[in-house]
């Protein structure tokens, strides 16, 4: 009798582990989308020695880094727009950093959803938003001196927004924020690029940030219904501040200066620009300029405090995903840490984004998905504008809708996949650049010349030399790809 009844016990539970599993397979997963601003693919996972990122070179171990993703714009609101909607600039408008309020802001609900956030809401998720996500820093729209207003930027997007302001008061005061709770435009701009002070995480805004998503996770986790949590972090943008214990990891005497000090030869300086946002905190140990780079010991400095900066959104990430494990929600949900462009650290001799560069238009994108390959170190060419249709993807949610992005949900299983086409389009400064396995091929609306660039990765990774020149003819075989996307958002018409 008692072996009956264990045959009986172990088949009932064998059954129950049967329908755990079906379930399990037919339930939509989470998803957790940290937006980090101004991150490059600075981090350890990415071959950096120096930098300090324990988390996301964990994350990263568990899912697939892209070694060639780039955005389409490299200013904040546009990059972001053309991430959240699937689809590249075809105005002005759309490589501004009020690029949502030319899309959506303000705009009626229309058939199309106004972005990810919306299409996911519409099919039965929960959407949370914590943090810059669109270009707004709280999900309001108002300006920077502004009193916060009841304007949402995006309008049918979130469930529910949330953002802890402390004792900065409202969002841009915390986004523009030093430990003392003053702030660059409170201050009228005489403030350093940088601060340090011996405080705890919460003694920034990223702090309350990680806090804020941590409680918000275990909230959703009660709810019967799948969540997309969206955390968007500020650092490492400017002011580069962060508490003492992430500058103390670095000894900044060791920390390597760029490689690429100049400007490239045979480049009109109309392609790169003069660190204006950079030099916009007046305090600053010295002013850059295309001139001439500024001292060593600067840099030094300069570098030191983007990756103490790196370093604390680091530690805020691993907290958000600590608290997404102590849930049990982490195997079902999607995991994405993206930078919304890169940043020239002293590279061609420019502090800032705002190029059609490879440090500026190539940023951070992890995915860690349920069931796909862990570990993949993902060399393919991606779009910040193929995220939206890869979460679709991964989420079974059909598009009945335009978008430029193309799902790369089989990269995860197969970064070899030769089906996939690796061109990538950056958009700014009145150019328009496409990115090939090989090649940058950049041609600008302007009368400064020389109007074209061509950089060939296998003899210079660097971007050192214009070589329009001396390969013409690569460039006339690269062009029918190049009008490809051009969208006309530089028409003259």
């Amino acid at each position: 009798m008692k072996l009956s009844c264990s045959l009986v016990s172990l088949g009932t539970f064998g059954l129950i582990s049967l329908v755990q599993a079906a379930e399990s397979q037919t339930k939509k997963p989470n998803i957790l989308f940290i937006c980090v601003d101004d991150l490059r693919k600075e981090l350890g996972c990415y071959g950096n020695t120096i930098v300090q990122t324990p988390n996301l070179d964990k994350l990263a171990a568990q899912g697939s880094l892209f070694f060639n993703h780039y955005v389409q714009v490299p200013t904040s609101g546009a990059s972001r727009a053309s991430m959240l909607t699937g689809r590249l600039p075809r105005t002005r408008g759309d490589v501004s950093n009020d690029a949502f309020q030319h899309r959506i802001t303000g705009k009626p609900e229309g058939k199309a959803p106004e972005t990810m956030f919306h299409q996911l809401k519409r099919n039965g998720y929960y959407t949370v938003g914590i943090g810059k996500i669109s270009h707004s820093v709280d999900g309001y729209h108002y300006g920077y001196e502004q009193p916060v207003s009841d304007h949402l930027e995006l309008p049918y997007s979130w469930s529910e927004v949330a953002f802890n302001a402390g004792k900065w008061e409202t969002g841009w005061n915390a986004f523009f924020g030093y430990a003392d709770g003053s702030n660059r435009q409170g201050k009228k701009k005489q403030v350093k690029p940088y601060d340090c002070a011996d405080v705890p995480d919460e003694g920034y805004p990223d702090g309350l940030t990680a806090q804020l998503a941590q409680t918000k996770l275990r909230e959703l986790a009660q709810k019967d219904q799948p969540f997309c949590l969206a955390v968007g972090f500020f650092k490492p943008h400017l002011p580069l501040n962060a508490p003492k214990k992430y500058w103390d990891l670095y000894d900044e005497a060791k920390i390597p200066l760029t490689p690429v000090p100049a400007i490239p030869t045979d480049v009109n300086k109309a392609s790169l620009h003069p660190s204006g946002e950079f030099n916009g905190y007046q305090l600053g140990d010295e002013k850059a300029s295309l001139a001439k780079p500024v001292s060593d010991a600067y840099a030094r400095k300069l570098k030191h405090a983007y990756y103490a900066c790196v370093s604390y959104t680091d530690a805020q990430i691993g907290k958000v995903l600590a608290e997404l494990k102590r849930t049990g929600q982490y195997d079902n949900t999607i995991v994405v840490v993206w930078g919304d462009h890169g940043w020239h650290l002293g590279d061609l001799n420019v502090w800032g984004k705002h190029t059609l560069f490879e440090t500026a238009l190539g940023s951070t994108l992890i995915v860690k998905a349920p069931q796909t390959k862990k570990g993949v170190k993902n060399n393919r060419i991606v779009s910040s504008i193929d995220i939206y249709p890869t979460l679709m993807d991964l989420c079974g949610i059909n598009t009945d809708y335009t978008l430029d992005g193309k799902s790369f949900t089989t990269l995860l299983q197969n970064p070899a996949d030769k089906a996939w086409h690796e061109a990538s389009y950056g958009y700014f400064n009145n150019g328009i650049s496409l990115r090939t396995p090989q090649y940058r091929y950049t041609r600008y609306f302007r009368e400064q010349q020389p109007k074209e660039e061509l950089y060939e990765y296998v003899t210079d990774r660097f971007e050192r030399k214009n070589r329009i020149e001396k390969q013409p003819e690569v460039a006339k075989t690269l062009l029918p790809l190049w009008e490809k996307g051009n969208t006309g958002v530089y028409s003259t018409k």
